[in-house]
C-alpha cells in the first residue's frame, strides 16, 4: 500500500511539473545584441598640425631653454619650394627631408617652429641672436647638433647663410638657407587692420 501511495505520489510530481513548464513551441526571448559603432576619427589638416605645432615648446636637451625675449626677428614666414614630384602625407617621415611645396617657418621669443605642409612633417627648438648671427638648438631630431647662420633681414624678407650645421647630413641647413623667406606679418599697420596687402602664398590662415 505504501509503495502504490509513493508511485502515485511521484506520477503527481511529473505532472505539475510538466504543466509549470514552458511549451517547447514558445520560444525563450532573447536579448538583442548592441551593434557596435566604429566612429572615423578624422584627419588631422595641415591647419590643425600648424595650430598644435605653435602650442608647443622645446625640450632643452643639451642647453637651456633662452629667456622668452622678443626679437628682431620673431614672425612667421614662409617659402615655396619647387615641386619634384608629388609629397605624400607620412606618419613619421625622415627629418628635414627636403620636398616641394610649402614651408613655413615660426621664430618667436628664442622658440622656432618649421612646418612642411603637404608631408605634415614638423620640428622646432631655441635659438638665440648674436649681432648678426643665429644659433639654433635643442631640436629633437638632431639634439646634440648647434646649427650656426648668418642672418639678413630686408623688407621683412629672412635670409640665412649656413655658418656651419651638420644636422642630419646638413638637410635641416638646406632646410633653412636655400632661399630666402618671404614675411607672413602686414607689411604696415594700417595693412594689418584692413587686410588689404597680397597676402604671400603660403602665409593664408590654412597652410
Amino acid at each position: 500500500m505504501d509503495k502504490m501511495w509513493c508511485v502515485e505520489a511521484v506520477a503527481a510530481l511529473v505532472l505539475v511539473a510538466t504543466a509549470c513548464s514552458p511549451s517547447e513551441s514558445t520560444p525563450h526571448p532573447m536579448a538583442t545584441p548592441t551593434p557596435t559603432i566604429f566612429v572615423a576619427r578624422p584627419l588631422a589638416t595641415p591647419t590643425d598640425i600648424w595650430l598644435d605645432l605653435l602650442k608647443k615648446v622645446p625640450h632643452p636637451y643639451t642647453t637651456p631653454l633662452p629667456a622668452q625675449t622678443p626679437t628682431i626677428l620673431d614672425g612667421i614666414y614662409a617659402k615655396i619650394e619647387p615641386t619634384m614630384g608629388t609629397p605624400v602625407a607620412c606618419r613619421r617621415c625622415p627629418d628635414y627631408l627636403p620636398e616641394g611645396g610649402i614651408w613655413k617657418l615660426n621664430l618667436d621669443k628664442g622658440v622656432y617652429r618649421i612646418f612642411h605642409a603637404a608631408t605634415g612633417w614638423r620640428s622646432l627648438g631655441s635659438f638665440t641672436l648674436s649681432d648678426n648671427q643665429l644659433f639654433l638648438f635643442n631640436d629633437p631630431a638632431c639634439f646634440d647638433k648647434i646649427g650656426r647662420y648668418k642672418w639678413q633681414l630686408e623688407d621683412g624678407q629672412l635670409t640665412l647663410v649656413i655658418l656651419e650645421d651638420t644636422c642630419h647630413v646638413n638637410r635641416r641647413a638646406r632646410s633653412f638657407a636655400n632661399m630666402p623667406w618671404i614675411p607672413c606679418q602686414p607689411p604696415s599697420e594700417e595693412a594689418a587692420v584692413t587686410n588689404h596687402w597680397p597676402i604671400p602664398p603660403g602665409c593664408n590662415s590654412q597652410p
